[in-house]
């Protein structure tokens, strides 16, 4: 294997996929494809003789799932994961059992697709490469008893709470969500994510949190005690409807690489909010979000970012820090006791 080059590793039943991805992968000259394996019986011996950088992976697969191969596999042989996935919420268990983030396989195989799916996948292997693994703790903590306000919000919400985040974000988002209780001001989040799996992460999350939470549509009211996720592939802003904070969902360029982005949504919060506002901005790559969340600072907003130690990439909360955007630098487990503190 060549050091200078990302050494990869497919397992895909299917022999065409993976020669696909394969050819792919070969002609981005910073990775080398050192192995492929059909199942992961089969992957888990040559894995363990070629030691590659970074594992592509199949959830649905003969003999073993990649769910279960992941839970094999990672506390022996800490290896990057990204998984490759058809439109499944299986890929949310993926990525709770430890795989880095998915590419979803393409839904046509025109040219377009299929570059937009190994343009996304080298750029997540790329990623992945520089992930830290180590061993995962949980993230879910017991709820915080709510103290900022004697009663509960009712009608428009008093302050609005947003949150970014990407690579590594699905299960961040997970653990502050669920350590927070119901009588909560309304909260907007931006996570980097394909559209359709962002309606099956909100789904998800609403069975696990005690506020309610969905995928959010262009004009709906941020509420107390609810979390509204951006759709995937559309940018997230929050305006005033009269007196009342909305969302609002549309169309448009990427922002930093990416659409929905965490600046397009941390501006409009601090230009609708002002003080009356929490940013957080937690794990990812790139610096989306990190001039934003500096926007919320001058505007008076209290702004938190995740910390290196427990971040899964360092990128975007390390860009938001370097620029002075942060009034807090906290690991995940005590994110969510800070922001009540400062409701």
């Amino acid at each position: 294997m060549n050091k200078d080059k990302i050494g990869v590793f497919i397992v895909d039943d299917s022999i065409l996929f993976r020669h696909t991805i394969a050819n792919m992968l070969t002609e981005e000259g910073s990775i080398e494809v050192v192995g492929m394996a059909n199942d992961p019986i089969e992957a888990i011996d040559k894995i363990e003789k070629l030691k590659p950088d970074v594992i592509t992976l199949d959830v649905e697969m003969p003999k073993m799932s990649g769910i279960e191969f992941l839970k094999q596999l990672l506390p022996k042989h800490p290896i990057p994961v990204v998984m490759v996935s058809s439109i499944s919420s299986s890929v949310f268990d993926a990525l709770n059992a430890g795989a880095v983030d998915f590419v979803a396989k393409p839904n046509n195989w025109a040219k377009t697709g299929v570059e937009f799916f190994g343009n996304e996948l080298i750029t997540k292997i790329k990623i992945a490469s520089i992930v830290k693994m180590a061993k995962k703790s949980k993230l879910v903590s017991k709820p915080s008893v709510f103290s900022g306000h004697n009663n509960t919000f009712n009608k428009a919400t008093e302050k609005i709470i947003a949150i970014g985040a990407s690579t590594g974000g699905t299960e961040a988002i997970l653990g502050v969500l669920c350590a927070l209780p119901k009588e909560m001001p309304g909260i907007v989040v931006v996570l980097h994510m394909p559209p359709t799996f962002t309606k099956m992460y909100a789904e998800r999350l609403n069975t696990v949190c005690k506020m309610d939470v969905k995928e959010a549509e262009d004009g709906e009211f941020i509420l107390p005690g609810k979390v509204l996720i951006a759709p995937g592939g559309m940018h997230m802003a929050v305006a005033k409807k009269g007196d009342f904070p909305i969302v609002r969902c549309f169309e448009g360029e990427k922002v930093n690489g990416h659409c929905p982005s965490v600046d397009i949504l941390f501006d409009s919060v601090s230009e609708t909010m002002g003080k009356d506002s929490v940013g957080v901005l937690l794990t990812g790559m790139g610096r989306d979000g990190a001039a934003g969340l500096l926007n919320m600072k001058t505007k008076g907003a209290h702004t938190i970012v995740q910390d290196e130690k427990t971040c899964v990439v360092y990128g975007m909360p390390k860009e938001a820090v370097k620029i002075g955007a942060a009034d807090r630098i906290l690991p995940l487990g005590k994110i969510a006791d800070y922001i009540i503190q400062t409701l």
